[in-house]
């Protein structure tokens, strides 16, 4: 029986285990992660107006990895080497005949000012709590949202969500009655942030902010932040809270590997989602870098994607096929407002917006319910 290992238990590497079992592939599955618990990032935006607690958004595999018969290996990746057959963890070293690596990505910290005075909202549930915490406990002021990139590579970005979180405080504290209390501010260091989403769905956001009476500085780059500002190539914007959402980078143990890097710092993969010069080794979502077009996004749905492909690579391998399958390109994303939420979807033949609208912001609740299911059950 062949043994597929996968680092990370995450929105790739657990569709890549739902893949394998749907495959009917014969073989072992090791999961290694730190622990058993998946947190459901995309509801994060739901944080601050209490639609979602942390609780809400904590998934227990526990009986996922029993049902599917994974066996689960706790502990932290520290290396990995042998073209990907052996792993070295924490707490032990192990070996495989197959690896899909799906440990994500880090956010860069190199901005002066941003551990001290900002809170990197997707770093997990905690900070979804504290936001949430810090709006209610605040009788007005100035909060400032942004997002930054990877300079070395500019697809690593995750700035939807800060769209999200902008357009859901604006809408909570009208809720609340106080928005009047507030000055929300967008910044960004580009003239057409969310570019990735295209040009419709930028032209879209901006409208939005401008509706909102949300305060836009765009075209200048941040260059530290302070107890009491952010402060730009151009300007200095006074704030009492700060959201910001930096690039992203690869993990740190692919610093003690010898895994091919992208200069943004990235495991290097090619169309296929293998590892580039190792063979049957693999990486999914934010961990990889990948050939594609511009906009190609760092978000669970990508992933989903990524880890099907390799799945179906690893079924041509084991069928003594060469490697055959490619990933698709496509983004898919609904920016939520609490009450309301705009459709953006892309792929290489086109690039739709759909405007606000009720209805999407039920159909990316029903979607959190359906996506979990599979995982609660």
């Amino acid at each position: 029986m062949t043994h597929i290992m996968i680092l990370g238990s995450g929105f790739g590497a657990l569709t890549a285990v739902r893949e394998i079992r749907k495959a009917k592939i014969d073989a072992q599955i090791t999961v290694v992660s730190p622990n058993t618990h998946l947190t459901y990032l995309p509801s994060l935006i739901w944080m601050p107006s209490g639609i979602r607690s942390a609780k809400d958004i904590d998934v227990d595999l526990s009986r996922f990895f029993a049902r599917e018969k994974v066996h689960w290996h706790e502990g932290r990746v520290v290396s990995v080497s042998d073209n990907g057959r052996t792993v070295e963890t924490d707490t032990g070293t192990l070996t495989n005949d197959h690896l899909i690596i799906a440990t994500g990505g880090r956010y860069l910290k190199k901005l002066p000012g941003l551990a001290e005075h900002a809170i990197i909202p997707c770093e997990g549930a905690i900070n979804g709590q504290i936001i949430h915490d810090r709006i209610r406990d605040m009788t007005g002021g100035t909060i400032a949202l942004g997002f930054g990139t990877n300079p070395k590579e500019p697809q690593a970005v995750r700035g939807g969500p800060m769209f999200e979180f902008l357009f859901g405080i604006d809408t909570m504290l009208r809720q609340q009655g106080r928005r009047d209390r507030f000055k929300l501010v967008f910044f960004n260091g580009s003239e057409r942030p969310g570019q990735r989403l295209g040009d419709r769905a930028v032209e879209g956001l901006l409208n939005e902010m401008r509706k909102r009476d949300v305060s836009i500085h765009i075209g200048a780059k941040p260059i530290r932040i302070e107890a009491d500002k952010v402060v730009t190539e151009r300007e200095d914007i006074p704030a009492d809270l700060v959201l910001f959402m930096s690039g992203l980078t690869g993990p740190t143990w692919l610093d003690n590997t010898e895994l091919p890097r992208s200069e943004g710092g990235f495991v290097q993969a090619d169309e296929t989602c293998r590892v580039v010069g190792w063979p049957n080794t693999y990486v999914v979502g934010d961990t990889g870098s990948y050939p594609g077009p511009s906009w190609l996004a760092k978000q669970a749905h990508q992933a989903d994607l990524q880890a099907v492909a390799a799945v179906a690579n690893i079924g041509d391998v084991l069928a003594g096929r060469d490697a055959s399958h490619q990933f698709k390109s496509e983004l898919v994303c609904i920016v939520d407002s609490v009450n309301k939420g705009i459709l953006v979807f892309r792929n290489e033949k086109r690039a739709i917006t759909l405007p606000s609208c009720r209805l999407f912001h039920w159909a990316k609740r029903y979607f959190e319910w359906h996506y979990l299911r599979a995982y609660r059950r």
